[in-house]
């Protein structure tokens, strides 16, 4: 609906890991989509799951605008879109072997990748709010979705979360892996 009849210039992520759940690696070509899950020992998901903070900037914007400035660039950004799509993979291997804190790194670079495909990706305070919590002990992170706002996740040692706490003052939302896709969990039919 989003894509075909509104025609909101996003990409498909999204949905697929809302309808799959669990940790999952997309890939998306010519030939389709491959959805592939990442298996992880529960205590390994568990230890990479508390590793990751998600903190609301408090900021809003309008993501379709961002995106839209991002899709013009794409033919401009074709090298650094294959660099975010390399970083990608290894992730994924990072995940695979336990290399949490490689993953933190990689987010780093993705970030810093991320920020140059359109304009409104950061702000002077995304920024500081980024730079403040590395100098405190995360790794690496990410605005998530479109950027310009809404949620900062960020990858960061247990010893080290309640000093960036501390230093980012922003609501944070706790959250965790969740194992199966979208379900209906009430489902209510009249008696026609």
């Amino acid at each position: 609906i989003e894509i075909d009849i509104l025609k909101h210039p996003i990409g498909r992520q999204d949905q697929y890991i809302a309808a799959y759940g669990n940790l999952r690696f997309i890939t998306f070509s010519d030939a389709g989509i491959d959805v592939e899950k990442v298996d992880l020992p529960p205590e390994e998901k568990r230890r990479l799951n508390d590793a990751l903070l998600c903190f609301y900037t408090g900021m809003t914007r309008k993501a379709s605008e961002i995106l839209e400035v991002q899709k013009a660039n794409i033919n401009d950004r074709l090298s650094v879109l294959g660099e975010i799509r390399k970083l990608a993979f290894l992730a994924k291997g990072a995940i695979m072997q336990g290399a949490f804190d490689e993953l933190g790194e990689i987010l780093h670079s993705g970030w810093e990748l991320k920020k140059t495909l359109a304009s409104k990706i950061t702000n002077p305070q995304i920024d500081e709010k980024y730079e403040a919590a590395r100098k405190a002990g995360a790794i690496g992170g990410k605005i998530t979705g479109a950027g310009g706002g809404g949620f900062l996740l960020l990858y960061c040692p247990k010893e080290k979360q309640d000093a960036v706490r501390k230093t980012l003052k922003l609501r944070e939302l706790p959250f965790r892996f969740e194992s199966d896709g979208s379900k209906v969990i009430f489902n209510y039919r009249s008696g026609s």
